[in-house]
């Protein structure tokens, strides 16, 4: 049995990859094999190495990441398409979050 906060936790983690990766190449690129522990490091979570695979694959077909070398070693950033939608992303949330 899951408790609300142990759901909303989940969610707002592991379950919404999309925000973290774009907030990772915002400023920088971001080495891909080396995500896992950024994340970890930067937020406290482990996502799993395919889920991330699979994001990362997802917003760079949209438009949202550039896929670039850095050191290289295969890397992305965070495209002006994606810095728009960690914008409305992060003043969402903390609208919902004012509201709570």
């Amino acid at each position: 049995h899951m408790t609300p906060f142990n759901r909303f936790k989940q969610l707002m983690t592991e379950g919404n990859l999309w925000i973290y990766l774009l907030s990772l190449g915002k400023d920088k690129e971001v080495i891909i094999d080396e995500t896992q522990r950024l994340i970890f490091e930067k937020y406290g979570f482990l996502g799993g190495k395919l889920l991330i695979s699979r994001v990362i694959f997802s917003l760079a077909k949209e438009g949202y990441i550039a896929k670039t070398k850095f050191q290289s070693q295969n890397a992305y950033k965070t495209t002006p398409k994606g810095l728009e939608e960690l914008g409305k992303m992060a003043r969402f949330f903390q609208e919902m979050a004012s509201k709570i």
